[in-house]
């Protein structure tokens, strides 16, 4: 990522040579054949222009599942092919509504299902935005409200964890303009980089380093995560409690949150079995279900434990017996050990039956595959609502009647109750590279806006702005890209 003092500028008189690009604050002085420091917009031949190409997703069609060739053929279009729900305008390569009483770029009449459309396309520029990382892992990767640093700049923090998930909130505002000039530019090329679904390094306080991506793996500490569990303790034997009952006399299922134990959970109890007498370390909760058995770590069940007969506390020689069968096992069936009680009620480790080893390698069957999971919110302000209307908060009450469909880069989108337009997004189900950055620092995400043309006149939209898609793509370079699934 460019640093706005390395921009193009220059003393010289604003000539040909010499133009200065108003797409974003910064307001680069491009010379002839350079971009800005952006590397979106350029010089070229005294002209300002996008250097990306404007993006036209096509959905293909049935047979062959290949893209009709609407572009570029040898016959003039006619606007039949993609006048249709199979294309779509993207705000991608759009350029920006910047400085905020512009027009959007591209307001596009179409038709779906004989009703008059129109797609409003821009590129926001979102200072107030940040990213919600999803990480499948059970492993600690740091106390919640630790800080995430990349290169040593803090770009964000550890949050509550979810269901067999840690989860991160970066960017946002005060990390972007309210730290040091570095931090907000290590923020911006980290989140830059994770939007466009690259790698990268993290390290959180008091915790771990990660490497994470969206739709990848994540890597915690060097190792590679492989599953996500199936549940907690609790719910691993409730799940699993009849496939153990007749081959094994008690099951402990590690976990850092709730560690399940069987005979005394009300899964052991409706299948009446007998007590086992085993009592863990921790705070009870309910019948069977104990938290805190140990502090958090890379262990057994994202526990900091490696022995997991550490957490048996005592064994009651009134309810235990010599012989009786013990399976400790995590949530995700990778740590497994086998016990039998000797004359002495003392665990003996030996050879897992396969009758239970089976049950253990359903439990990894039923863990879903461990991914990172990157989700961009921000919310859409000024320069993108006045680019549609001039009345802005017409916009805003029309997204929220559902009569505006908001998408990024063609990709549904959450849109969160309250005020404004804050918009949440899986960067996977938008197309590759769909982010960009400008310098102050700030990223820029494609927006549509679709509705009905008759609604758009209502709201006060800039109506002598709008184009066909013909019109539209007679003055621009663009590109097709097949809809992504």
């Amino acid at each position: 990522m460019r640093d706005p003092e390395d921009a193009p500028e220059s003393s010289e008189p604003l000539t040909g040579e010499v133009i200065r690009c108003d797409a974003c604050p910064v307001l680069c002085r491009i010379r002839k054949g350079q971009a800005g420091a952006c590397d979106r917009y350029a010089n070229e031949n005294g002209a300002l222009v996008r250097v990306d190409p404007l993006v036209i997703l096509q959905r293909t069609v049935a047979s062959g599942g290949k893209l009709v060739r609407f572009l570029g053929s040898e016959k003039p279009w006619d606007g039949t092919i993609v006048a249709g729900p199979d294309a779509f305008v993207t705000g991608i390569g759009a350029t920006t509504t910047y400085p905020d009483y512009k027009p959007a770029p591209f307001i596009v009449s179409t038709k779906a299902e004989g009703v008059d459309m129109v797609t409003v396309v821009t590129e926001g520029i979102f200072s107030y935005c940040g990213l919600k990382l999803k990480i499948d892992t059970d492993r600690f990767l740091g106390p919640e409200q630790a800080a995430v640093r990349v290169d040593g700049e803090q770009i964000g923090h550890v949050t509550t964890a979810e269901y067999g998930s840690q989860m991160l909130a970066l960017g946002g505002v005060r990390h972007l303009t309210g730290g040091s000039k570095k931090e907000g530019t290590v923020t911006c090329d980290a989140m830059l980089k994770l939007a466009n679904r690259e790698p990268v390094e993290i390290s959180v306080d008091g915790g771990a380093r990660v490497r994470v991506q969206a739709g990848a793996a994540p890597v915690v500490d060097g190792v590679r995560e492989e599953r996500m569990r199936v549940g907690c303790g609790s719910a691993t034997i409730g799940i699993f409690a009849k496939q153990w009952h007749g081959h094994a006399d008690e099951v402990i299922v590690v976990d850092d949150h709730i560690t399940g134990v069987l005979t005394e959970h009300q899964a052991g109890r409706f299948l009446d079995m007998r007590a086992a007498g085993i009592r863990v370390r921790g705070r009870k909760s309910t019948p069977g279900r104990y938290f805190k058995v140990a502090e958090p770590g890379s262990g057994w069940g994202g526990t900091d434990i490696t022995d997991p007969l550490s957490i048996v506390e005592k064994i009651d020689p009134k309810k235990a017996w010599p012989g009786m069968r013990l399976l400790m096992v995590s949530t995700t069936g990778e740590d497994a050990e086998w016990f039998v009680l000797n004359d002495q009620l003392k665990p003996e480790k030996q050879d897992m039956p396969a009758a239970v080893r089976k049950v253990v390698e359903r439990i990894a069957e039923n863990c879903e595959p461990a991914l990172c999971t990157v989700l961009f919110m921000g919310g859409a302000g000024g320069s993108l609502r006045a680019g549609v209307t001039e009345n802005p908060v017409r916009l805003t009450r029309s997204v929220k009647d559902l009569l505006t469909r908001v998408t990024c880069g063609g990709a549904p989108v959450y849109v969160w109750p309250g005020g404004g337009i804050t918009v949440m997004v899986d960067v996977l189900r938008m197309p590759e590279r769909s982010f960009g950055y400008v310098p102050t620092p700030a990223l820029v995400l494609p927006m549509e806006f679709t509705l009905a043309l008759e609604h758009y006149a209502a709201i006060g939209g800039h109506m002598d702005r709008v184009e066909t898609l013909q019109s539209a793509l007679a003055r621009t370079r663009h590109q097709v890209q097949e809809w992504p699934r």
